[in-house]
């Protein structure tokens, strides 16, 4: 009986049977589960599961792709991935009381075009997809609701990424030395994002948002930490990670590490090629706030509100440009929307917005953007209140940046492929690899690509075909070949295969019954019988079973003859045994009239002459004893 835990309590699950789906006893929360048949990846599992449980994402995922490797066809991995990718943990529902998912790791990218859940959709039974595509569901609408708040959040400068607790739930130093640093930040002009204080009036709301919309909009984010554990806390690394992902997807972001009391070998590997500060050194602050600055160079003015004399639409949204121009994105979305108060149908002006949002300076950047933005709130604004010559323009952004995004997710499943396939060296790699190219046969060289493995797993196929002679093996040959049917002659092996397969089964079926036909026993003429007829045409079994009927015929007859000879034999018996039952009885009713006649008559009369023999010899006790005994003789009074 295979155990696993429950993904959403961790309790234990009992899986009897092969199935897919199983239904927890403590939390009621029905989920699919992986089928697994050897205890090594049941292990796999239990620890990449631990991990994800425990919001230790980047871990888990390497053990699930680490699965995918040696089964390309493993559904609840793939499933497990996005999961993972999504940083879905999933929390109790206090009025339901039943188990809800929460993203922690938003994406931009929708749940269903990703191409792990396309995959885990395509490797699932119905009862699989069908709980898959539930609960994709529900991720998607979080999804939405996160995308939505966060795109009304104002950009940030700076994120400082830190540990605020220790295990005890006590303030960490690394709080404090955050809070030093978001106060000096703060003073010269920067929007900061530090989640003690910008949190603070988020109580009882889901943080992912914020910490969404933070992320990406912030130009740096100062990870800072005493100690090289709270550097590695599950939600600081988090962070982090999700900010060096930004980096790697080529985002203009820079991260600094910032350490303490502590050797700065013991930080990060991933922050091996950056350059970090000692906050112990004298002038750190002043170091890392004029780095700061060069990078973020903002340019933040204070503005009297009643100082409005002259100010006009045109002039506020030229202000925006120029902002836009320096990268200073909170200060352009702050202008726009002072000229949305003197005109709140300005098209411009939401085009500013929209362009602030996604950090681009001029219209001309839209199109490079690999997003869509024809859900973005400003965008839709802007159509519904911008001109016709206007409207045409940004609708030509919005089918460009559709492109890009479409190109992006191809690429993305294009580089996917290529990695794997620098290191792919067997048949399970190169149908994985077909798998993934097989959702993107038009992009660059992807057909020549998925031909390339076609080729691998062909090879892999033909020469293992030439070494099979096991049922087991041709059907490891078949699953090959099957993934490949449209390859060069790859049907007529499957069909070879399927016909070795069937041979490999009838030799055994042969052997039995050829066995089976040198007994002369009617039951294992049967079975040789039986087997016969399921292997007609092979060899010659037709000929066999002409012989084996003859024998069953012959077995049949004799049996039918010693079955008479039984039944003669016990009329024989029965008879003999009435005939000794006669005697038996007459003898006992001899035997009983000559116990009547020696009773009655012989006894009395010995004891009458041994009376009379005892008188005469004067011996009268023992005679008149005797004579009482034998008073049936009428002269015994005389003697008496």
């Amino acid at each position: 009986m295979a155990i696993f835990k429950c993904k959403m309590c961790g309790g234990d699950l009992n899986v009897t049977g092969e199935t897919g789906v199983a239904e927890c006893e403590y939390c009621g929360t029905q989920q699919t589960i992986p089928k697994l048949n050897d205890e090594k990846r049941m292990n796999l599992y239990d620890r990449a599961n631990h991990f994800r449980r425990n919001n230790e994402f980047d871990k888990a995922m390497s053990i699930y792709e680490s699965i995918l490797e040696e089964d390309h066809t493993d559904a609840e991995a793939y499933w497990s991935l996005i999961l993972c990718k999504y940083g879905i943990e999933y929390v109790e529902d206090p009025s339901s009381h039943k188990r809800v998912p929460t993203c922690n790791r938003t994406q931009f990218t929708s749940i269903f075009d990703d191409v792990d859940y396309q995959s885990a959709l395509k490797y699932a039974d119905p009862n699989q997809k069908r709980i898959y595509e539930t609960e994709a569901k529900a991720i998607d609408e979080i999804q939405k609701e996160i995308l939505e708040i966060s795109q009304k959040e104002e950009p940030f400068d700076i994120f400082i990424c830190y540990k605020e607790t220790d295990n005890h739930g006590r303030r960490t130093p690394d709080s404090v030395l955050a809070t030093e640093l978001y106060h000096e930040l703060t003073e010269i002009g920067f929007k900061v994002f530090f989640s003690r204080i910008t949190l603070e009036d988020k109580l009882g709301s889901a943080y992912e948002p914020y910490i969404f919309a933070a992320l990406n909009s912030s130009k740096v984010m100062v990870v800072l930490g005493t100690r090289a554990e709270y550097f590695n806390a599950v939600w600081v690394k988090n962070e982090w990670n999700r900010y060096l992902a930004l980096i790697r997807q080529g985002a203009k972001k820079t991260l600094i590490p910032a350490y303490k009391d502590m050797d700065p070998y013991d930080l990060p590997e991933e922050f091996s090629h950056l350059q970090a500060l000692d906050m112990s050194k004298l002038g750190f602050m002043q170091d890392l706030t004029h780095g700061i600055q060069k990078l973020v160079e903002p340019e933040k003015e204070q503005e009297d509100d009643t100082a409005t004399n002259g100010v006009t639409v045109n002039s506020l949204l030229k202000r925006a440009h120029i902002f836009l121009e320096d990268e200073d994105w909170a200060s352009a979305d702050e202008y726009c929307e002072k000229v949305l108060d003197m005109d709140p149908e300005f098209s411009d002006a939401y085009i500013g917005k929209l362009l602030a949002f996604y950090h681009c300076k001029t219209e001309q950047e839209l199109t490079k953007l690999c997003i869509p933005i024809e859900n973005n709130n400003n965008f839709e604004k802007a159509l519904r209140f911008a001109d016709p010559e206007t409207a045409q323009k940004l609708k030509s952004y919005q089918e460009q940046t559709l492109k890009n995004y479409h190109y992006q997710k191809n690429e993305e499943i294009y580089q996917q492929a290529m990695e794997q396939l620098k290191s792919a060296t067997q048949s399970p790699a190169f149908i994985r690899i077909m798998s993934i190219l097989e959702k993107v046969p038009e992009h660059k060289d992807a057909k020549e690509k998925i031909q390339f493995c076609q080729e691998k797993v062909y090879q892999s196929a033909i020469q293992e075909f030439q070494t099979s002679s096991t049922v087991t093996s041709f059907h490891s040959v078949l699953s090959l070949l099957e993934e490949i049917p449209d390859y060069k002659d790859a049907k007529d092996k499957i069909e070879l295969c399927k016909e070795k397969i069937e041979q490999a089964r009838y030799v055994p079926i042969y052997s039995s019954a050829k066995e089976l036909l040198e007994s002369n026993n009617l039951a294992d003429l049967q079975i040789a019988r039986a087997k016969l007829e399921k292997i007609i045409n092979y060899l010659d079994a037709k000929e066999l079973l002409k012989q084996c009927e003859i024998k069953i015929t012959e077995a049949e007859k004799k049996m039918q003859r010693e079955i008479e000879q039984q039944y003669q034999e016990k009329l024989r018996r029965k008879k003999k045994t009435t005939t000794i039952s006669i005697l038996i009885v007459i003898l006992s009713v001899l035997i009983t009239i000559g116990i009547i006649i020696f009773s009655v008559v012989i006894s009395p009369s010995m004891k009458y002459n041994q009376a009379i023999s005892d008188f005469n010899n004067g011996n009268y006790l023992e005679a008149a004893e005797l004579f009482s005994k034998a008073d049936s003789y009428q002269d015994i009074s005389h003697y008496l």
